[in-house]
């Protein structure tokens, strides 16, 4: 990582200060949690839905300066990283890439198109000392037959790319399932895009006899839910520290998942305790107990916020429309008058555009497989 850039940010030593302790913690914190890396010996591949990163639209942000050193700190953590909801504007993902260090590098797709698709696109970030890019990336496109509900394709288009670390040879294949509702016709698409993905990267598995890691945020509720019965039908492996994780920032749903077809015994994972699992950062940085470092910004997001619907009401001449304005403006002006509801926003929704809502998940696998090549080679 780029630490000397701490001292351009930061000018001003007692901001310089905190933001080091509290770096300072987040990595100690990452190291007793996370598997060490140990050269020739594992990899550590991991998922996070990083939050509407970074188009800004729902107007909780910029980002802050320091949110991308935690951002960076948290994803050096690992070797391979899929991300999802990296938005168009890439401004804010070349800042964190400048943070990681040239040791550091990418792969992502371009927008996916339409309302559904959000913006956004997928990226793998990865460490060059430790994984290699295979020189295969492509976006998984269905075939008129395997076109989902009402003949429709995925609503962001999922991203399968080749990598190798060690001995190891994989594809990893990251998906964002549509979530849509709870119930009714868009539940069904979710469980029907599922299923569709799921289907698809198994097929490829065993016609090309090779592995495949489907990983990414699936918006699975629960491990008893429909969506996660969707997902396993087709004979993945999930490790346990995955499945029996929430990834929710309330740690309550088990949205990201990381499932495996294998090419026969290539897949091996870590015996380790912490070998997979979902990392709850915010034990450390933009905690609750830090809301009072963040109160100054939290209170300028909503004067704008309710700036912003002031103006609206202004132009807006629909009475329905204006009923609804109105309620908007009465709620920022009821938590801007009100400490605890400042709190309580900051803590439910403004940190979340700063780090997320989803925690990253992560499973260390091994990958030297010497032994087990020359015991074949003596046999044969």
């Amino acid at each position: 990582m780029r630490y000397y850039a701490l001292k351009s940010d930061f000018r001003e030593p007692a901001e310089r200060h905190r933001v080091i302790k509290r770096l300072t913690s987040l990595k100690e914190d990452l190291d007793n949690r996370i598997p060490e890396k140990i050269f020739n010996k594992n990899v550590l591949i991991a998922t996070w839905n990083i939050r509407d990163f970074d188009s800004n639209k729902y107007g909780y942000g910029p980002r802050t300066k320091e949110a991308f050193f935690y951002m960076s700190e948290i994803i050096s953590s690992f070797d391979l990283v899929a991300i999802q909801e990296v938005n168009e504007n890439l401004y804010a993902f070349n800042r964190l890439m400048y943070v990681m260090g040239e040791d550091w590098d990418y792969i992502m797709t371009d927008v996916t198109e339409g309302s559904s698709g959000n913006g956004e696109r997928m990226a793998y970030i990865y460490d060059t000392k430790r994984v290699s890019f295979k020189k295969v990336a492509g976006e998984i496109v269905l075939t008129p037959s395997q076109l989902i509900g009402d003949k429709k394709q995925f609503a962001r288009t999922p991203y399968l790319v080749a990598f190798q670390s060690g001995w190891f040879k994989f594809k990893l294949c990251t998906a964002h399932i549509y979530f849509g509702a709870d119930s009714g016709e868009k539940l069904k698409q979710r469980i029907e895009e599922i299923d569709a993905i799921a289907s698809n990267i198994k097929k490829r598995a065993k016609r090309y006899d090779e592995n495949l890691i489907l990983l990414g945020d699936f918006n699975i509720f629960s491990p008893e839910h429909e969506t996660m019965k969707t997902l396993k039908k087709h004979g993945y492996i999930i490790p346990k520290g995955i499945e029996d994780n929430p990834s929710n920032m309330y740690q309550t749903k088990h949205y990201d998942q990381i499932a495996f077809m294998e090419k026969k015994g290539e897949v091996i994972f870590g015996d380790q305790d912490n070998s997979a699992g979902a990392y709850n950062y915010y034990n450390r940085v933009f905690s609750t107990r830090q809301f009072k470092d963040y109160q100054s910004l939290v209170f300028e997001n909503l004067k704008g916020k309710l700036k912003k619907q002031k103006n609206k009401l202004a132009k807006t001449t629909d009475l329905k429309k204006q009923k609804t304005i109105k309620k908007s403006i009465a709620k920022f002006e009821g938590i801007i008058a009100n400490e605890a509801k400042q709190k309580d926003y900051y803590k439910k929704e403004w940190r979340t555009f700063q780090l997320s809502d989803h925690l990253p998940m992560w499973t260390e696998l091994k990958i030297n497989f010497s032994l087990s090549y020359l015991e074949k080679i003596k046999n044969e």
